[in-house]
């Protein structure tokens, strides 16, 4: 698709965006007048709602705009560092947290994964048990909510 077949698309979508601003953001143009923090600043920043359509228009999922198309060796993450490339997916998919407390051990992480599954994904949709890391999330915090008495007459069903 070219840049002007791009943003005609964009404008009927509601969301106008000349074809020379896609071009700075296709290239990360910068300013190369130092600003504030003595680095060059982008010309073009693309906020949510500019990514939402994009992705909208071209028809692909958000993360594959977000995310490096690979999963090989390390990708970095603003605001999370270098991090493995399959790691990176995995999260954006919100199959896993990207990181784990230090020193936590299998039983909290499998709890933190299941809080993690439980709150990526809207009510209605369900989370993913279709990993074995997920299945185990799952009932370990099933296992610990019926041992709380989650039922409230000790079977742990309401």
């Amino acid at each position: 698709m070219t840049l002007r077949a791009l943003s005609t698309a964009l404008r009927e979508a509601g969301r106008p965006l000349s074809a020379d601003a896609l071009n700075k953001i296709e290239n990360g143009a910068a300013d190369t007048s130092p600003g504030k923090s003595g680095e060059p600043k982008p010309v073009r920043r693309v906020d949510v709602d500019d990514l939402m359509a994009l992705a909208v228009v071209l028809d692909v999922p958000v993360i594959t705009l977000l995310v490096p198309e690979s999963v090989r060796g390390s990708v970095r993450l603003t605001g999370g560092g270098e991090v493995p490339g399959r790691l990176a997916w995995r999260w954006a998919q919100g199959r896993v947290p990207l990181r784990y407390p230090e020193g936590a051990d299998e039983g909290a992480r499998r709890r933190q994964l299941a809080m993690y599954l439980m709150t990526a994904t809207p009510d209605g949709v369900g989370w993913d048990q279709t990993t074995k890391e997920g299945q185990h999330a799952a009932l370990e915090v099933f296992k610990a909510w019926a041992d709380e008495g989650g039922g409230g007459d000790g079977t742990g069903v309401d």
